[in-house]
């Protein structure tokens, strides 16, 4: 029963750490297509005195990523009812251009302010409307979200860290004789730790096949069922085949240093 439990102590926080990397991964990824869409959905309005083209508009700010000419007959149907024909081409004239300018990345309300003034720099153009109130509450909103979330995870990790070195240093106290032996007859630092790396690595393993099988589980199985809209059209991003390599890699290195970190650590209390 002890046995049981030394390796459950050590299993449920690496569970903790690598479902915090695999949250992290989930999180990213929907942020980014988040990102893309608000990145789509949105477009500045300019206003020029004169016809441009996409390539003088990339010139003025390197964020530009399309221009699009909102065609003025619509406009023109408005402002010049019941005016004659020829009123009616004086009007058209006098119209300025007005282009739908849609960027590259989703930027911050800084960086949408430099886009703006940029563009304004052109004597070409007469206006630049940025939308700026309700682009700024979104961008506040999202990346406010972003942190929060990623604080919790980062301090989920590092309390879960802390519990895996923690039993780590059990198993030292237990092997500890063992290891002094194969010390006082010269047996490297990777030998003497073997038996740590060994144990180790077994209840690393089975955390990562523990925390994929549930991240596969809820791609394949429980995100359809689920009849969450969000979650239907997300579930790719729960999984992805390279989630795997980067658990069983994460597992492997958080074994390697907190072997170490215990090793050294004992060492040193030695001296």
């Amino acid at each position: 029963m002890k046995f049981i439990k030394e390796h459950i102590m050590f299993i449920l926080p690496m569970m903790a750490i690598l479902l915090g990397i695999q949250f992290f991964l989930v999180f990213d990824r929907m942020t980014h297509s988040y990102e893309e869409r608000l990145k789509e959905g949105y477009a500045m309005l300019v206003v020029a005195n004169e016809p441009m083209e996409l390539e003088e508009f990339q010139a003025l700010n390197k964020e530009v990523a399309s221009a699009s000419k909102i065609e003025r007959n619509e406009i023109l149907k408005q402002v010049s009812a019941g005016q004659t024909p020829k009123d009616t081409q004086e009007i058209l004239d006098a119209l300025p251009h007005f282009y739908s300018v849609k960027l590259a990345n989703y930027l911050d309300t800084s960086a949408l302010e430099k886009v703006e003034q940029t563009l304004k720099s052109s004597d070409k153009i007469k206006r630049v409307e940025t939308f700026g109130s309700s682009y700024g509450s979104n961008y506040r909103l999202f990346s406010f979200i972003k942190f929060t979330l990623k604080v919790f995870i980062f301090f989920m990790v590092i309390v879960s860290l802390f519990l895996v070195i923690k039993q780590m240093e059990v198993w030292g106290y237990k092997h500890k004789e063992r290891m002094q032996v194969m010390e006082i007859f010269g047996a490297p630092l990777m030998l003497r730790s073997g038996v740590l790396f060994k144990i180790a690595l077994l209840d690393a393993l089975i955390a990562a096949v523990l925390i994929v099988l549930l991240f596969v589980y809820l791609r394949f199985g429980w995100a359809q069922s689920s009849g969450v809209d969000v979650m239907i059209q997300n579930k790719m991003f729960l999984f992805q085949s390279n989630d795997l390599l980067i658990l069983v890699g994460s597992a492997l290195f958080i074994v390697i240093v907190s072997v170490f970190a215990v090793v050294f650590s004992a060492k040193e209390t030695e001296e």
